[in-house]
């Protein structure tokens, strides 16, 4: 049986819970060695007090013993109660303390008075004892414990507020810098980060703030590089359309014959590559403006099967309308189909299942950049002539009309493109089914 291994929640891989589990341990380390060392200075202090006070007073206890005058309250020989090991030291002829439980009083529930520093010393080969009451001490040191460990407490939960809100306000930041990188890979050049402490050199600058200037910088120099490629792809294209014209033209007073046809050839391919130049140029300036309708998507993809001229089959399979501007859904389509035939192989079939357009083909599938990164103008891996330019074109008209363009291949092998549309759903349809959803509740009542 395969063990698994334990994973982390996501929340835990967070700079604020690591910095807040950071400040946690640190704060409970240092309250603890400080704790340690005040208990440790002020019970050694309190109780070498005591054995000075004990022992003091064992010297009066001994100078009244030997004077055979009767021994003073609080002392005795061999009193009960007193400690064994004090004892066996006053019958070795030596004089110890020792912070131990009182002797017995009459009238203490359990036989006992509370803890008392204990003295003794040899008599006679007995012991002689006294012994003063330590409660008090007792008492100082547990109310002081008390007190550190209140205290740290209260500091650690301090420094984890101040800590947590100083971390808050770098990951927030650093939140924010995410965001917009991400706005940035997905398209929008404008996205900036726009971090106070860039704005003004002379301000100290950390670390987030260093990285949100580069990626500023980065994201402004990637737009005007981007941008003068926009202009010059449809510079080039604008200007070839004006001699195209021309050529076009003289091709057409040739005289019949394969050199007239192979002309004629090279400018229609020609002129559609400007044509589709200047499309994605139109597509990179985002200036296309979208004519929405509702339309059957079977007949559209239908229509644009048969206005292909190919050998592709149609397989319809539930039916839908859409909200689309139709005349970039048959542009999208007809990309795919003419890709599929240029670069895949047959049998290639156009699937529409409800608001999903799929194109199969049975060739050596999509190359492994194409599914990794998408489309790549101006590159292609198949046989097939091609500029790399269609699918290109297809994912762009798919964002302008608010589709999603996928490009898988099947386990069976081939490749498969799949386009998702919006499904059109009409308002009085939405209201008739509200009221039959209120109407039902009600008669369920």
């Amino acid at each position: 049986m395969r063990r698994r291994r334990f994973r982390a929640p996501s929340w835990a891989a967070t700079l604020t819970w690591k910095a807040a589990v950071f400040l946690t341990a640190m704060c409970c380390t240092l309250a603890a060695l400080l704790g340690v060392l005040v208990h440790t200075a002020v019970t050694r202090q309190t109780v070498s007090h005591a054995r000075e006070k004990a022992l003091d007073r064992l010297e009066v206890v001994t100078d009244a013993y030997e004077a055979g005058e009767p021994l003073p309250r609080g002392s005795g020989i061999d009193p009960p109660g007193l400690p064994a090991p004090l004892r066996a030291l006053a019958a070795d002829g030596e004089r110890g303390t020792m912070v131990a439980d009182g002797p017995h009083r009459p009238g203490d529930p359990d036989g006992r008075s509370g803890p008392a520093m204990w003295a003794a010393g040899p008599a006679d080969g007995r012991a002689l004892a006294t012994w003063t009451d330590y409660s008090h001490s007792a008492r100082t040191i547990a109310g002081l414990d008390r007190a550190i460990i209140g205290s740290s407490l209260l500091a650690i939960a301090a420094t984890l507020v101040v800590g947590l809100f100083a971390v808050g306000r770098v990951t927030r930041r650093l939140h924010q810098t995410a965001r917009v990188a991400r706005r940035i890979s997905a398209g929008d050049l404008d996205a900036r980060v726009d971090d106070p402490r860039t704005a003004r050199p002379v301000r100290g600058q950390d670390e987030v703030a260093i990285v949100s200037g580069a990626l500023d910088t980065m994201a402004s120099s990637l737009q005007r590089r981007l941008q003068t490629e926009q202009r010059f792809t449809a510079d080039v294209a604008h200007e070839l359309r004006t001699p195209l014209t021309g050529l076009s033209a003289a091709a057409e007073l040739l005289p019949p014959g394969r050199p007239a046809e192979l002309v004629r050839d090279r400018v229609r391919a020609m002129r559609a590559l400007t044509e589709d130049l200047l499309e994605i140029s139109r597509l990179d300036a985002r200036t296309e403006q979208v004519d929405l309708a509702v339309h059957d998507l079977a007949p559209v993809a239908e229509r644009v099967v048969r206005a292909s001229g190919t050998e592709t089959g149609v397989r319809v399979d539930g039916p839908a309308r859409v909200e689309t501007d139709r005349r970039r859904l048959e542009r999208v389509i007809g990309n795919l189909v003419a890709n599929a035939h240029r670069h895949g192989a047959g049998p290639v079939v156009v699937e529409v299942s409800g608001a999903v357009v799929s194109v199969r083909d049975h060739g050596a599938g999509f190359p492994a950049y194409l599914l990794e990164g998408g489309p790549q103008r101006f590159r292609t891996d198949g046989a097939g002539k091609g500029h790399g330019l269609g699918l290109t074109i297809a994912v762009g008209q798919a964002a302008v009309i608010g589709a999603r363009l996928e490009f898988v291949n099947p386990p069976d092998g081939g490749a498969l493109a799949r386009l998702t549309l919006p499904e059109y759903v009409r308002l009085d349809e939405e209201d008739s089914a509200g009221n039959t959803g209120e109407q039902g509740a009600g008669t369920t009542e």
